[in-house]
């Protein structure tokens, strides 16, 4: 697969990445409200950062952000999720730089309505079959809490495996890898 930019002109950024139940777009502003709904579900935070919800300032400055990195690093971003079926808004899919380092990540985060459909795991199996196969990264890792056992579960079974511990975002985190040479 071959991702298209998604950005210009006025319509709606088309999907640039589709698995059998999902599609993937790059963020736009209007996309906001969305996006604060998870950020402010205590729920959905429990395991990212310190749990807190965060400020509808802070998921705009992030938001911010995302369309920014689009240019910046061509094939990398935080992309919009949605269901092919109804396109119903499930949450967010990443490919990035993890801060302080050059290791690429695998990320999500997805409404508690699509929590337990396989949905995590399709998006990150793709993404980390299109950051290995199409963007030739030597690795793609992610990073869970340590509590986080439903997480873990989608990265190992998104075809990464179980590195141990690492220290990443300022705290001792559970470790995932793929790399290019088993994938």
């Amino acid at each position: 697969m071959t991702r298209e930019s998604a950005t210009g002109g006025t319509s709606a950024p088309a999907a640039w990445c589709r698995t059998a139940r999902l599609a993937f777009r790059e963020l736009r502003v209007s996309d906001l409200d969305d996006l604060h709904r998870l950020d402010r579900d205590p729920d959905v935070m429990r395991y990212i950062r310190d749990g807190r919800i965060a400020p509808r300032a802070e998921t705009e400055q992030r938001l911010a952000r995302s369309v920014a990195m689009y240019p910046i690093y061509p094939g990398l971003g935080r992309w919009y999720a949605s269901r092919r079926d109804t396109g119903a808004f499930i949450g967010w899919f990443v490919l990035n730089y993890v801060p302080e380092t050059v290791q690429v990540e695998i990320g999500y985060r997805l409404a508690p309505e699509a929590w337990g459909h396989g949905f995590a795991t399709e998006g990150a199996t793709e993404l980390v079959r299109y950051g290995l196969r199409d963007l030739g990264l030597d690795q793609v890792i992610g990073v869970t809490h340590p509590d986080n056992i439903a997480s873990q579960r989608v990265l190992l079974k998104s075809g990464l495996r179980d590195a141990g511990w690492g220290d990443f975002y300022h705290r001792r985190l559970r470790l995932f890898v793929a790399s290019a040479s088993s994938a």
